[in-house]
């Protein structure tokens, strides 16, 4: 885990070209951290511990995840940012 990052959580977000991508969104422990330089070294930090193909084109650093009343991430939540009225191209 990068030292930055709280919490995170990674989905599949649209993209015009391929249908989908993957998007990092982050709860950081400083939040005035956040910024180009961050999102940069962020995704820098997950290919040198990733598979290219698992590693965020993006990330979005948000103030709170987005939790159910036991914890556990509320996914669809935060899906419903990003995707709206759209489905999901792949099948």
């Amino acid at each position: 885990t990068h030292p930055a990052v709280l919490d995170a959580a990674v989905i599949g977000v649209p993209h015009a070209e391929m249908g989908e991508e993957v998007k990092a969104v982050v709860e950081l422990v400083d939040p005035s951290a956040a910024g180009p330089e961050l999102e940069a070294e962020l995704i820098a930090f997950c290919r040198d511990q990733l598979a290219h193909y698992k590693c965020p084109r993006s990330v979005d650093v948000t103030d709170e995840l987005p939790r159910l009343p036991t914890g556990k991430l509320y996914k669809r939540l935060l899906k419903d940012r990003y995707w709206g009225d759209r489905t999901s191209r792949i099948v």
